[in-house]
């Protein structure tokens, strides 16, 4: 009887324990994110997207990618004019249910009216 009670107090325990870390999220879960990045639940994403810098990132060929004179460029590290960005205390936002390869489709459906009021919209009463 006592050892039936010690393992239900250690499977408890246990397994509370686990609930407490950190969870990986990644397009393959093989691959860890990078350090900036730390999620809070379970998530299948594979851009992040940086509005104030207008950068996202692509968590499963671990690219950086941005627009430079219109043409959109990958690049393993960030160029030397976003060095002084600390990701980590950036707002970021995941991108989810999109996971084709081409981002730029994405960027023209869903930002370009980017912090701009929507003139399309009509007011009630008008």
């Amino acid at each position: 009887m006592k050892k039936f009670i010690f393992y239900t107090i250690l499977f408890s325990l246990l397994s509370a324990f686990q609930s407490c870390g950190p969870v990986i999220v990644s397009h393959r879960l093989a691959d860890p994110p990078p350090p900036w990045f730390y999620p809070h639940r379970v998530e299948a994403v594979r851009y992040v997207f940086f509005p104030e810098i207008n950068i996202y990132y692509d968590l499963s060929s671990r690219t950086y990618i941005y627009l430079d004179g219109g043409i959109w460029i990958r690049r393993t590290v960030l160029p030397s004019r976003y060095q002084s960005y600390n990701l980590s205390r950036l707002r970021y936002e995941r991108i989810r249910n999109y996971y084709d390869d081409d981002i730029q489709r994405y960027h023209q459906d869903k930002n370009t009216n980017r912090g701009r009021s929507n003139t399309s919209t009509r007011r009630r009463g008008k």
